[in-house]
């Protein structure tokens, strides 16, 4: 959002840096994970697009690391299809090791036994982060529970946090997948579902320091607009942005429902950026159900043959797919 439009409805603080919001889903659920990692567990923590995974985990992973009763590691590999199990054990080294100049052994077998040693000399418990797990393959995921029985074979103990959109909960219950599914516990982040008006209300008073009334910049029925049609805080902070930037150029204050209906976009429950948010690209369909990459284009765009688009639609709610 511009400086002046921040001005001009006196805010001085940009949406995505207001940092976190809790309610009570937040709360149980933060509880639910540290038990399950405090057993040794593996979690997988699951939210579409813009829920706030990853803020809820830096969040949790603070909270460890103030505690200091685990050790808190973080795989931080970008390119996440391409990830194995030796990268999640790479970070696992760094993470633990006290020298600055870490040396991680080459060969595998005695790769594995220092890492043993490593978790002996630190004497606590560890949880290793994965964000992004939704792209992790179905090998990597499998050797995890491997490498949680190494450690323990150790002496110590290792819990995995897995933070992935909804498709990596649908992976874990794959039949192909039981020998890890069945060992995960799952966790869905519903973001600020059934709390966005609150939501909208907090973000407003939090980047304008408190010092402006929420209905001088929104009025009642703009956010009841917002609240109805958005369900996470990446969509509020985005059309909240361009609702202010719209009635900014309009002369408008306080901003309309009408402005904000102005901005909102007409296709974002349309099924192709609703399986998106959910985590699923036309490869990944393309994959999954035998398709082609023009079938799944032309069912996005309701020109697929009949019968091939009831075919595919069942597979897919068969999976689990919202659609």
């Amino acid at each position: 959002m511009r400086v002046e439009v921040m001005q001009h409805f006196g805010l001085t603080l940009a949406f995505n840096q207001a940092g976190y919001y809790e309610t009570e889903h937040h709360k149980e659920l933060m509880k639910d994970i540290r038990g399950a990692i405090g057993e040794g567990r593996l979690i997988a923590v699951c939210g579409v697009v813009g829920s706030g995974k990853t803020v809820l985990l830096r969040r949790l992973q603070q909270a460890l690391d103030e505690e200091k009763k685990v050790t808190v590691s973080k795989s931080l590999a970008i390119e996440k299809q391409s990830i194995k199990l030796a990268t999640l054990i790479s970070a696992l080294f760094y993470d633990l090791s006290a020298d600055k100049q870490v040396q991680i052994p080459k060969q595998g077998e005695r790769r594995e036994r220092q890492l043993q040693e490593l978790v002996k000399k630190g004497k606590r418990p560890i949880v290793l982060f994965v964000d992004e797990a939704h792209d992790l393959n179905g090998h990597t995921l499998t050797g995890l529970k491997r490498l949680m029985e190494l450690v323990e074979d150790g002496g110590g103990l290792l819990s995995v946090v897995l933070a992935g959109h909804p498709k990596l909960r649908n992976d874990l219950r794959r039949p192909t997948m039981e020998e890890i599914g069945y060992r995960t516990d799952v966790f869905s982040l519903d973001g600020i579902a059934g709390a966005q008006r609150e939501y909208i209300k907090w973000l407003l008073a939090t980047c304008s320091g408190g010092q402006i009334e929420t209905n001088a910049i929104l009025t009642e029925d703009a956010i009841d607009v917002l609240a109805s049609k958005l369900r996470t805080p990446l969509q509020v902070q985005l059309h909240l942005s361009l609702a202010l930037e719209a009635a900014y150029q309009a002369g408008e204050q306080p901003v309309t429902a009408s402005v904000v209906e102005s901005v909102l976009s007409r296709q974002i429950d349309d099924l192709e950026p609703t399986l998106t948010r959910h985590g699923y690209r036309t490869k990944d369909l393309v994959e999954l159900f035998d398709a082609k990459a023009t079938e799944i284009k032309a069912m996005f765009n309701n020109t697929l043959e009949p019968t091939r688009s009831t075919e595919l639609r069942e597979k897919m709610l068969r999976a689990g797919l919202p659609i």
